[in-house]
C-alpha cells in the first residue's frame, strides 16, 4: 500500500496522528518538515518520532491508511471536527474490511422522491450483497459525512432539489453555513479520501462539455480524478459530454482508463462509445493489483474502471444521439448553463426517452456498485 494511497491529503493524516493538544507543536514541526522536504528525509526520522507519539515507523510515515495507532480506537481518529464516519462504516474501516463510497447528487438531483430514495437504498444493498460496506457520503448538518443513515437519506431524497449540489469549491461554504449539500463526483471523491476509502461507484463521471474547447465548461470531476487517490467505477463519463476530448484531458493528467471485461469506452447509457479504453482488465482481482500497484509507486491520482451497462439495458447509441441533440438545443435555447446543465439534460433525456433512459441509468448504478465492492473486497484482501 502506498503513502496516503486512501487517505488523500497527507495534512489530514498528519492530523490524525496528533494525540491530544500538547503535541500541536510538535506536528506542526512535523507537517512543516514533511513539506520542506517532500517527504523523503521525513521517512528516514519516522524511527525517531514514532515512538514519542506511540505509533510504528511505518504508520507515522503514512505507509497505510489502515496502519493506524496501535490501539482499540485507531479508527476513530479518522473523524476529525468537519468529517462524520458513520457506525457502519467506522467499524469496518477499523476491522479492514472493504467499503465503497457512494455519491449523493443522484438522490437529491437525479430522479424525484420517493424513487430516488428507494434507489439509493438498492444501491447500498447491493453493495452489501457483494461483500462491502456501503458510504453514502453528503455534506450533513455543517459536517462532511461518510455514512448517512437510512433516516438521512430519506431526508435528502424528501427535500430534492432544494438541497445544494455540492462540488468542491462549494464544500467550505455548505459547512460553514449547515446547509446540507448532495456531493457530485469530485466532491464524494475528495470525502472519501479523507475518510480512508479508496473505492467510488457512481453512474457516470463528468468531462468536457461539448463545446468545451471554447466555454472551457469542464467538470471538476477531472481535476479530482488527477489528484485524489480513489478508484472510481463508472459507466464511463456521462454521453452528453464530449467524450474524445474528457478522454484526452485524463491522459494528459495521468489518469488510467481500464475497461472492466471491455476494450471500448462505454457512453453511460451505451456499451460502446468507439472509444477505446487504456487497458482491459477482467476481473477484480487485476483492477485491485493494478490500483494498488500505482499508488505503491508513488503515482497518485485516481483511477476510471468504465463498466459498460447490463446488454438488456444498454440504449442504441444512434437513438440516444439524437435525444442528446434535442436535448442540448434544448438547453440552449433556454440559456441553461454551469451546475444546472447537466441535471437538466438527464431530465430532458429521460423526459424524450419515455423513461427508458432512467431505467438504464438505475441499472448501470447497480452494476457499477456490484463491481466496486469486489474491487474493493480485492483491494484489502
Amino acid at each position: 500500500m502506498s503513502p496516503f494511497s486512501q487517505a488523500g491529503t497527507k495534512e489530514v493524516r498528519f492530523l490524525d496522528i496528533t494525540k491530544n493538544n500538547q503535541e500541536y507543536f510538535l506536528k506542526n514541526a512535523i507537517e512543516n518538515f514533511y513539506k520542506s522536504t517532500g517527504g523523503l528525509l521525513f521517512i528516514s526520522i519516522a524511527v525517531y518520532f514514532a515512538p514519542l507519539l506511540g505509533y510504528s515507523e511505518r504508520c507515522f510515515a503514512g505507509y497505510a491508511v489502515h496502519c493506524l495507532p496501535n490501539s482499540k480506537s485507531n479508527q476513530k481518529s479518522m473523524a476529525t471536527p468537519y468529517l462524520r464516519l458513520g457506525e457502519e462504516v467506522q467499524q469496518a474501516l477499523a476491522e479492514r474490511r472493504p467499503v465503497v463510497a457512494l455519491e449523493s447528487t443522484i438522490i437529491s438531483h437525479g430522479m424525484p422522491f420517493p424513487e430516488n430514495v428507494a434507489t439509493a437504498l438498492r444501491v447500498e444493498q447491493t453493495v452489501r450483497d457483494h461483500g462491502a460496506v456501503p458510504a453514502t457520503i453528503a455534506i450533513w448538518e455543517g459536517r462532511l459525512v461518510a455514512g448517512l443513515n437510512e433516516t438521512e437519506i430519506t431526508q435528502l431524497g424528501e427535500r430534492g432539489l432544494q438541497v445544494a449540489k455540492a462540488s468542491l469549491r462549494d464544500i467550505p461554504f455548505l459547512i460553514a453555513s449547515g446547509q446540507p449539500g448532495a456531493t457530485t463526483v469530485a466532491a464524494t471523491m475528495f470525502v472519501a479520501a479523507q475518510a480512508g476509502i479508496g473505492v467510488f461507484a457512481t453512474g457516470g463521471i463528468g468531462g468536457v462539455h461539448r463545446g468545451g474547447h471554447e466555454s472551457f465548461d469542464i467538470s471538476a470531476d477531472l481535476q479530482a480524478l488527477a489528484h485524489t487517490n480513489v478508484a472510481v467505477v463508472c459507466a464511463g463519463a456521462k454521453s452528453i459530454l464530449d467524450l474524445p476530448l474528457t478522454l484526452e484531458y485524463l491522459e494528459t493528467h495521468g489518469v488510467p482508463v481500464i475497461g472492466y471485461c471491455t476494450d471500448a469506452f462505454p457512453a453511460f447509457y451505451s456499451r460502446d462509445s468507439g472509444l477505446p479504453v487504456d487497458y482491459r482488465l477482467d476481473t477484480p482481482a487485476a483492477i485491485a493489483q493494478a490500483v494498488r500497484t500505482k499508488w505503491a509507486l508513488g503515482l497518485n491520482g485516481g483511477v476510471v474502471i468504465a463498466n459498460p451497462v447490463p446488454e438488456p439495458y444498454s440504449m442504441d447509441p444512434a437513438a440516444m444521439q439524437a435525444l442528446i441533440d434535442q436535448a442540448l438545443a434544448d438547453a440552449d435555447a433556454q440559456a441553461i448553463r454551469g451546475k444546472a446543465i447537466t441535471p437538466f439534460l438527464l431530465a430532458r433525456i429521460k423526459a424524450l426517452s419515455e423513461g427508458k433512459s432512467l431505467v438504464s441509468n438505475i441499472q448501470l448504478v447497480l452494476n457499477n456498485a456490484a463491481l466496486a465492492a469486489q474491487v474493493a473486497g480485492a483491494m484489502v484482501g
